[in-house]
């Protein structure tokens, strides 16, 4: 089991910048991805940014150039930069891991981001 606590969300001018950060712990030795999704009222959660233990990265195309998702394997922490924040950046961030075995994913409890035009 994993366990992932979400922290640094909250409300930002469009324009601004936030940072998120997720713990896991647990069986965390077994973690091959790690990631953020985010859900908007009304929409399917989808990937805003993803990084595998070796460090390869993949964005959504609407937050390439504008985001940076990093990890701490030491910290077995993730964490996403978010910069020239937008109003349809706005939703509630999830936390993911998949793990080596099965490809079991795990979720935080999400974290809301809100862009204020």
């Amino acid at each position: 089991q994993v366990q992932l606590v979400e922290s640094g969300g909250g409300l930002v001018q469009a324009g601004g910048s936030l940072r998120l950060s997720c713990a896991a712990s647990g069986t965390t030795a077994g973690i091959a991805v790690m990631g953020w999704f985010r859900q908007a009222p009304g929409q399917e959660r989808g990937l805003v940014a993803s990084i595998g233990s070796g460090g390869t990265t993949k964005y959504a195309d609407s937050v390439k150039g504008r985001f940076t998702i990093s990890r701490d394997n030491a910290k077995n922490t993730v964490y996403l930069q978010m910069n020239s924040l937008k109003s349809e950046d706005t939703a509630v961030y999830y936390c993911n891991v998949v793990m080596r075995i099965w490809e079991t994913n795990y979720w935080g409890q999400g974290t809301q981001v809100t862009v204020s035009s």
